[in-house]
């Protein structure tokens, strides 16, 4: 059992004069800080090296999608020593939709949060050099259970914890749809990695996962977070803001896929 993670001695030396605070409460796999200066915010993710997504796949695309019209946080230094590694970005403007000020009144927080990802699969995706379609994740799902990376009582929400890593494969290849919709996909789309400012989406946050998929990835995590964070019924007016019928089967696929991908 590792201990939790702490900030690495680089990082603290040069902002020995800032406030640190928890961002995130600090586990032995992962851990985020806000850092704090009287004229500027910067956030730290420190993660041991192995776990998926990694941080340096959540460096490559948001330098990526810094390049879109997306508004997403400036990378300031990636590093990597002693098992574990470690990403710097700028904060942005506005409030987690996670805050509890948001949460309070989710009749009006969840359409905005689907026109925020309505927004964001609507990023021209010609350029875009991360995928994730069914073939690319199936094979890496299969990898992950192939290697024991993936333990029921662990890795998977309660809703699939009665399947073995292969029966929830098996499941996956019976259920995989024969097309696909594809869009640029968040990859984790949920109300602690979108901030808010006034009606709209304005910051997008936590990319190591983003990459060109079925929109229905993102729709059926972000759909499923709603029961996390507000309670469960949301789906229907989340679908209906975004725009779209909803689809039990690819809802009821890519939440599994999700459980099994990292």
């Amino acid at each position: 059992m590792h201990r939790p993670l702490t900030i690495p001695d680089i990082v603290a030396r040069r902002h020995a004069k800032w406030s640190h605070t928890p961002a995130s409460a600090p586990g032995p796999e992962a851990a985020t800080w806000r850092l704090s200066s009287r004229l500027a915010t910067r956030f730290l993710k420190v993660a041991r090296l192995g776990r998926e997504p990694s941080l340096a796949d959540e460096r490559d695309r948001t330098r990526w999608a810094a390049g879109t019209r997306l508004a997403v946080p400036t990378v300031i230094e990636y590093g990597s020593a002693d098992g574990l590694e470690w990403l710097l970005t700028e904060g942005l403007v506005g409030t987690a939709a996670v805050d509890a000020s948001m949460r309070a009144d989710p009749e009006r927080l969840v359409p905005k949060l689907a026109a925020g990802l309505r927004r964001f699969h609507q990023t021209p995706t010609k350029e875009c050099p991360f995928q994730f379609r069914l073939e690319e994740a199936l094979a890496h799902v299969r990898r992950r259970v192939a290697r024991g990376a993936v333990r029921a009582a662990e890795h998977l929400h309660p809703e699939h914890q009665h399947l073995t890593p292969a029966q929830a494969i098996a499941q996956l290849e019976r259920e995989a749809p024969t097309s696909e919709d594809l869009v640029l996909c968040h990859g984790d789309y949920c109300p602690p990695n979108v901030l808010i400012v006034g009606d709209r989406v304005a910051g997008y946050v936590d990319l190591g996962e983003m990459g060109v998929a079925d929109r229905w990835w993102d729709l059926a995590v972000a759909t499923w977070s709603l029961t996390w964070n507000l309670g469960p019924g949301w789906d229907a007016a989340f679908l209906a803001a975004y725009g779209i019928a909803p689809d039990p089967n690819r809802l009821r696929f890519y939440r599994l896929l999700y459980d099994l991908a990292s």
